[in-house]
């Protein structure tokens, strides 16, 4: 199994691996595992590649905004690194805006406190909502950001839905071609 590969540790005993929103609430997770890792592969597919992981069971959060009537809208996105945010259709109709779009690079570390590169649902404001795939949710493992770019977290799929605003939205993704 994949898992092996790394040299994992338990997260809540390692909180300075964490960036500080991950480490305050990683208890919801006490399952949760970390590795360190070069900062300079923090990207989902540098990282894989390079240490010969499934990419199916590398998840990436995605952050999307969008406004009604001048109210700001935004949610948190978890998808297999195999498939991608349905963000035009399921994602824009549940936020219910006209247009919606990925968070700049600016907005999503200022908003989450982490690093970009290694931005988790796992710390993100409560009011972030953070919708799960069912391809996520369903994972026995997957690999996730910590909130900074040296280390990432392990967790189980369905874990995730222990965060606060957690929801699994079937379709939220679509398979890359």
């Amino acid at each position: 199994m994949w898992l092996d590969k790394l040299d994992l540790k338990p997260a809540g005993e390692h909180l300075d691996w964490l960036a500080a929103p991950t480490a305050a609430v990683i208890a919801a997770i006490p399952e949760a595992l970390v590795f360190t890792i070069d900062p300079g592969d923090a990207d989902t597919a540098t990282l894989t590649s390079k240490l010969d992981l499934p990419l199916a069971a590398s998840g990436n959060a995605v952050l999307i905004t969008g406004s009604r009537e001048g109210e700001a809208r935004h949610c948190c996105c978890m998808t297999p690194a195999d498939r991608r945010v349905d963000v035009n259709h399921v994602v824009r109709q549940r936020l219910d805006v006209r247009k919606c779009s990925f968070a700049s690079m600016e907005e999503a570390v200022d908003v989450s406190g982490m690093e970009y590169g290694g931005i988790t649902p796992v710390g993100l404001p409560v009011d972030w909502p953070v919708w799960l795939d069912s391809h996520i949710a369903g994972l026995d493992w997957v690999l996730i950001g910590s909130g900074i770019r040296s280390s990432k977290l392990v967790v189980p799929g369905a874990s995730l839905l222990r965060l606060p605003g957690a929801q699994l939205v079937e379709d939220l993704t679509i398979a890359v071609e």
